[in-house]
Formats: C-alpha cells, sequence, structure tokens
C-alpha cells in the first residue's frame, strides 16, 4: 500500500453569537481536515490545531512541504515517516505551524493503519483500559454583555443539569472581575462539583497568585494556562504556592518540549495537544513522559469530530494512573458552544450531549476500524473555503 495524495479541507462558518477567551473576541469557526489516500483505496482523516489564517498557513505547509516527503511511501511506516518529516523541517520548525501540520498527517496514518489492520484505533494504541469515557462540559466563554457574571452562573448551572461530570470557564477580565466570574460558576454549581478555570495564559505571576488564592477558597479543580507558556519559572512558583493544580501544555510541541516542560516542575495537570504536539505518533511518548513522573493527563480538545474522535481513542487506551480501586479517570474536554463542525459533519453523528445525558456523564468508545468515523462530503463542499 503506498500514498497517493494528501489533501487540506479548511472549513469556515460564521457564528450566530460572537465569542471570546482572554485573547480575542471571534465571529467564526474554522476547522482543518487531512484526508491521505492510498492505491488500496484506504483513506485517513486527521485534524491540524489552528484556527483562521493559520489553518491556511498550515495548509500550505502540509501540501507543499510534508506532501512530496510521503508520497509514495507505505502509510503504515507512521514511525518512519513521523520521524523523516520532522528531521527535514528540523531546522525551520521544531515547534508551532510546522508541528500542528505534521500532527494532522499523522492522526490520518494511524486512520488508516486501523482500518488495514481492521481494529479500532484504541486497540491498535493496547486499549482499551475503560468501557466508557467520562465528559465535563466546557463553556462559559467571554461575552460582551451588561452581567457576565450572572450569565456564568446559570450557564454553569445548566451545564451540570445537562448531565457532565464537570465543568470549565474562561477568565482574562481582570483580578477583580475574574474572580467574581469563578465566585458566580461555583455559585452555580453548587458545592462539590468540580469546575475549572481556563485563563489562556494572560495573567503576569503577581495576578496569577492573586486569581490563584480565590481559587483555592473556591475549591476549583484545577487553573489552566494561567501564565505564558514560555514562563516556566512563573509556573513553578504558581505550583509551589497555590493549592489548586496547575494545568498546561495545550501550547508545547514534541516529546523535546514536553521533556523540559516537566523537568521544570511546570504542571500538576498535563493536558497534550494531539491535533497541534506531533499528532497520535509524538502524543504517545508524550504520556509516556508525563506518566513516568506522575503527572495525571487530560487532554486538551478543541476542533471538529475528527478531533473529537481521535481524543475518545486515546482516552480510552489511556491506563489509569497511578491506578487503584477506585482510580483517578482522565476525561474528554467538549465545548458546549454551537459547533457545526462537531455536530453535524459525520454520515453517523457523535451526539455527544445524547450520551452524557443517557449515560451519567459518559460517552461510549468508538465504533469500527481507525477512527470509525467519515465526514459528509457534502458538508465538505458546503463549508470548504480552501
Amino acid at each position: 500500500m503506498r500514498i497517493t495524495g494528501v489533501r487540506s479541507h479548511v472549513l469556515r462558518y460564521d457564528l450566530d453569537e460572537e465569542l471570546g477567551y482572554s485573547q480575542q473576541y471571534y465571529t467564526a469557526r474554522t476547522a482543518h481536515l487531512v484526508e491521505v489516500s492510498t492505491d488500496e483505496g484506504l483513506t485517513g482523516w486527521g485534524e491540524c490545531f489552528g484556527p483562521g489564517a493559520i489553518a491556511l498557513a498550515n495548509r500550505t505547509i502540509l501540501e507543499q512541504v510534508l506532501q512530496p516527503l510521503v508520497l509514495g511511501r507505505d502509510p503504515l511506516a507512521r514511525e518512519a515517516i513521523w520521524q523523516h518529516c520532522y528531521n527535514m523541517m528540523r531546522d525551520h520548525g521544531q515547534k508551532g505551524m510546522p508541528i500542528q501540520a505534521l500532527s494532522g498527517l499523522d492522526i490520518a496514518l494511524w486512520d488508516i493503519a486501523g482500518q488495514a489492520a481492521n481494529m479500532p484505533l484504541y486497540s491498535l494504541l493496547g486499549g482499551p483500559t475503560r468501557t466508557r469515557i467520562p465528559v465535563y462540559g466546557y463553556g462559559m466563554m467571554l461575552r460582551r454583555v451588561p452581567d457576565l457574571a450572572d450569565a456564568f452562573r446559570e450557564e454553569a448551572a445548566s451545564i451540570r443539569a445537562a448531565g457532565f461530570a464537570a465543568t470549565k470557564m474562561k477568565v482574562g477580565l481582570g483580578v477583580a472581575e475574574d474572580i467574581a466570574l469563578a465566585t458566580a460558576v461555583r455559585q452555580g454549581v453548587g458545592d462539590g462539583f468540580r469546575f475549572a478555570v481556563d485563563a489562556n495564559h494572560c495573567y503576569t505571576l503577581p495576578d496569577a497568585l492573586a486569581v490563584g488564592r480565590a481559587l483555592d477558597d473556591l475549591g476549583a479543580y484545577w487553573f489552566e494556562e494561567p501564565v505564558a507558556p514560555e514562563d516556566r519559572a512563573g509556573y513553578a512558583e504558581l505550583r509551589a504556592k497555590l493549592r489548586t493544580t496547575i494545568a498546561g501544555g495545550e501550547a508545547e510541541f514534541t516529546r523535546y518540549g514536553w521533556r523540559d516542560l516537566l523537568a521544570a516542575g511546570c504542571v500538576g495537570l498535563a493536558q497534550p495537544e494531539v491535533c497541534a504536539l506531533g499528532g497520535i505518533t509524538e502524543f504517545q511518548k508524550v504520556l509516556a513522559l508525563c506518566h513516568s513522573q506522575f503527572v495525571p493527563v487530560i487532554n486538551h480538545v478543541w476542533g471538529s469530530a475528527i478531533a473529537v474522535t481521535a481524543n475518545m481513542h486515546l482516552l480510552a487506551a489511556m491506563p489509569d494512573m497511578p491506578g487503584g480501586l477506585h482510580p483517578w479517570e482522565p476525561m474528554l474536554e467538549f465545548d458546549t458552544t454551537p459547533n457545526r463542525f462537531r455536530d453535524d459533519m459525520l454520515s453517523e453523528p457523535l451526539d455527544i450531549q445524547g450520551q452524557v445525558k443517557r449515560n451519567g456523564g459518559h460517552v461510549d468508545l468508538p465504533r469500527g476500524p481507525g477512527l470509525g468515523v467519515r465526514p459528509d462530503p457534502a458538508f465538505l463542499d458546503h463549508y470548504r473555503i480552501a
């Protein structure tokens, strides 16, 4: 079997409502899917992390730089292909968009491998280790409304009522404002329900400490990306001074970056992004590094149904850490805001929200060989911009 083509599908549509996080407000949703074809008729699907113009840049890297390196190669030689592509780009991009593009290619190759073996991807990874996956509902995006704290309180309550196992909110308006938002979310979900706070690296260290101390009092589950990803000393100091778990890593790439992140003691909870860090081949190495230092992993998930499904397979195969009669389990991150690329793109929808409601905050494992899902061609044609 040989690779005959690598194609990008960059999709876009306008949102009905403006959404925001600490870095920007946005009015459109994008996705970048990768399609790898073979001479035996098998087609694999992957996804590259990176919105908007980043997706267009990744498309060029994927089709003009990576495709010539893999045409004619055996798609099952995933490790050899990954290393060859990385070596050829090493002088020009050990992080960032080149690795994002490689991630989408690699995920598609794993999809092909599962189809060729007639096995779900999690079985190729040595699983499953669980029969169902807990799901947390991510919401409370920043909005320009008169009383955002009241809106957050109501949305947090609705996420808990929808059956999710935990929830996560955004912050980024300022120390006092963010503490008020977090307090509203705690009120909305009530005592004893897990809620996490995502800052998208908006704080200086002193401000992160101020917010973090308030989160300690509120019993937050974790404090995500409180400072810039480059500020490893800041991460380590926050871990030393706060009780709330410090989480991060979505902006880190490859085993090499993760090796240094973990060595610096930056995170008590690792959040690798498989569509950015180098794909499934590299994710497995990062997972091993995290677990070797007893750092639990909850994958960062943001994208279409392809990204969601790939992460479901990874979580299905992920061993409990450290294990026991009542083990700590990783959860699937699920964006509760509207997303056509997740909910409407597949011929057979995932129905995450319905499963969560029916299954007590859990989703069933994917079925079928490889990823086990396929985009609807008509849907791709309708939303494709490149």
